[in-house]
């Protein structure tokens, strides 16, 4: 057997045929071989595409994390819209795009078959409660409100001094940490109107 005969590769020899194997990857990867065939088939369809997306609150706790929420179906022709995809809004100055783990899981909560979406209301001796209207719940929350104000509303003080105070002492409110500072103001006008002295806010931050 003759003896194989050595190669010497020079430097010039291997840039010119490492530049010669990314061009022909290149063009393979532009059309014009089946490079783009095998990477189409590699890549998965955005899943956001077609998508509505809306600006919204975290619910669960006092920190008030935005958050974009996705979703698909066309209401204006009748469809159901349903949530499918949730992230934090990164333009929101409270939480800058991050969430925590049960805002990040916020769909369990949204698609829970517990979830409550309507007023519910237990009738004097029911061991259940069942759904009613938005509108009978709003007026019996008032006709009871009225009821308790009249009962036990305080004009003057009870010191003798006869100070003016329009107190309503039994009756508490409860706000939420989610709304804007216009609806706030609201709130804290409407309580403070309506004499109440137990004004509370779910915001502890």
């Amino acid at each position: 057997m003759k003896a194989l005969k050595q190669v010497q590769v020079s430097r010039r020899h291997f840039l010119s045929g490492t530049g010669a194997a990314a061009a022909g990857s290149a063009l393979g990867a532009f059309g014009f071989g089946d490079s783009e065939v095998a990477l189409a088939q590699a890549v998965r369809p955005y899943k956001l595409a077609k998508a509505t997306e809306t600006r919204n609150t975290c619910p669960y706790c006092s920190v008030s994390c935005g958050m974009f929420m996705y979703s698909r179906g066309n209401v204006a022709k009748g469809e159901k819209a349903e949530i499918f995809h949730v992230e934090g809004d990164s333009d929101n100055p409270v939480n800058r795009g991050t969430l925590c783990p049960k805002g990040a899981g916020v769909l369990d909560f949204i698609h829970s078959k517990q979830r409550v979406t309507r007023p519910m209301h237990r009738k004097a001796g029911s061991d259940k409660f069942e759904p009613v209207s938005w509108d009978f719940a709003m007026e019996r929350i008032a006709k009871l409100m009225k009821d308790d104000r009249d009962a036990n509303f305080v004009e003057k003080n009870g010191d003798g001094d006869g100070v003016t105070v329009n107190r309503w002492p039994t009756m508490g409110f409860l706000a939420g940490c989610a709304t804007s500072n216009e609806a706030g103001w609201l709130t804290w006008k409407v309580t403070r109107g309506l004499g109440l002295v137990q004004v509370d806010n779910q915001a502890r931050i």
